[in-house]
């Protein structure tokens, strides 16, 4: 008797998509992507698998963009770590890319074992572009972090995955929009629900967030808005990214509300609605955003 053939796929451990299991063996990479105007439209933030949203100081975003089976060619611009950055992503036991950054955020990757990959200790595997100025034009690509990484023995990533669950297209929405009041009107973000690909349609500023080679807008599967605690520390922003918190979770058209939680930065995030049912994510592209307090949510059918 013959047996059956052995799978050749599985879930991507990172986004949930259907992906060949050679691929899911990739490391994961988190890169540190910039978003002042200067820096926009950015690149590979339109393939990332998950993305994290904070402010990094006045008032400005950053994000952490982690990408598994994505393989862009050109992504940033690339700049530096804060330490809730590094414990965002830990989870994924990524190789972490960045450009410097705070005393605490450099600390904070060696605290958690993270395989650093720094600009200043990897130069070659960084180009500085030459239509925008410094430091807004720090560039690099899936290839060359790639063969860096290996240099370093950063070849196999030991990834804490979030939840999944199968989409549910064709429910009648109940948040068609999502407005994000993160900090000033540059950076405030408005998701439209997209009922064909059911995706969220991303508008930051008040124009469609675009990535700068294709024009195509970014449309991520699911929106997370985390209820963090902050603070500051002199110009730095604090985020307490362990414990727990309220949360809003939008897919499929859909809001649930409850909270998020994780014992420690190594542990992934756990949502749970309000009956304390663990809540799953659509496969696709995540992306979370931390905000201040539930008033910076607001949505509407």
């Amino acid at each position: 008797m013959e047996e059956p053939p052995k799978p050749t796929t599985e879930a991507s451990r990172l986004t949930g998509v259907v992906i060949p299991i050679e691929t899911n063996k990739r490391p994961v990479t988190s890169i540190q992507i910039e978003n002042s105007p200067d820096a926009r439209p950015q690149s590979g933030l339109l393939q990332a698998g998950v993305v994290y949203e904070a402010i990094a100081e006045g008032g400005i975003t950053r994000f952490n963009a982690s990408f598994l089976e994505a393989q862009p060619d050109y992504i940033g611009p690339i700049r530096s770590v804060r330490p809730y950055y590094a414990e965002l992503a830990a989870p994924f036991d990524p190789i972490f890319v960045h450009a410097g950054g705070s005393a605490a955020g450099i600390a904070k990757i060696g605290e958690l074992g993270l395989k650093d990959f720094d600009h200043g200790a990897n130069g070659g595997a960084f180009q500085r572009v030459s239509d925008r100025y410094a430091p807004h034009n720090l560039y690099s690509s899936t290839a060359a972090i790639d063969a860096g990484a290996a240099a370093r023995g950063y070849t196999s990533s030991e990834v804490k995955s979030f939840l999944r669950k199968e989409e549910k297209k064709g429910l009648p929405p109940t948040a068609s929009t999502i407005n994000l009041t993160i900090s000033s009107a540059l950076y405030n973000v408005t998701y439209t629900y997209d009922p064909t690909n059911n995706v969220y349609l991303r508008t930051m500023g008040g124009r469609p967030h675009t990535d700068q080679r294709s024009g195509q807008q970014l449309a991520p599967k699911v929106v997370v808005a985390m209820v963090t605690p902050f603070s500051q520390s002199g110009i730095y922003s604090v985020y307490q990214t362990v414990g727990s918190g309220a949360v809003f979770i939008f897919q499929d058209g859909q809001v649930q509300q409850g909270t998020w939680e994780r014992a420690s930065a190594k542990e992934q995030f756990v949502f749970k609605d309000a009956a304390g049912q663990p809540i799953g994510l659509n496969p696709g592209q995540s992306w979370l955003t931390l905000v201040k307090n539930p008033g910076q949510v607001a949505f509407t059918p």
